[in-house]
């Protein structure tokens, strides 16, 4: 079943926006601190139990320290192609392993999708972490 129809007879669009996500780390301060260093941002923010990764658009990656098992997540990152290249080489001069596909199947690769690059590593708990300089489908 479909959203509800407004009054103008279409469905109404919401401007909905993502604020935050949290996610789980065997280290929050480590993990927020990778996160940031790879990524060329500001240094997290500490709120209550969280080590706050702010990123440009106004959304936060919210680190908390896990009390059990991790299920790895996947986080994509839209960047400009400058920022790629910086990031590229930050990658590789912590000499960590990258791929050109969220599968693993394709190291040391970036992709050329929709015409732009990307390339996903993992985190220090195993989430697949992705840079892309154009979104999918664009």
């Amino acid at each position: 079943m479909g959203r509800p129809l407004g009054v103008s007879g279409k469905m109404d669009v919401m401007p909905v926006q993502l604020n935050h996500t949290i996610v789980m780390a065997t280290d929050r301060d480590r993990s927020a601190d990778f996160l940031v260093d790879l990524l060329g941002l500001a240094p997290a923010a500490t709120y209550g139990p969280f080590r706050v990764v702010a990123l440009a658009n106004g959304v936060s990656l919210d680190v908390v320290r896990a009390d059990g098992p991790i299920r790895t997540q996947h986080y994509a990152f839209l960047v400009t192609e400058d920022e790629f290249d910086q990031i590229w080489t930050r990658i590789r001069d912590r000499g960590l392993t990258f791929w050109a596909d969220p599968f693993h199947s394709r190291p040391d690769e970036i992709n050329h999708n929709d015409g732009g690059r990307g390339l996903y590593w993992d985190d220090l708990d195993g989430h697949n972490l992705e840079i892309i300089t154009r979104p999918y489908g664009g």
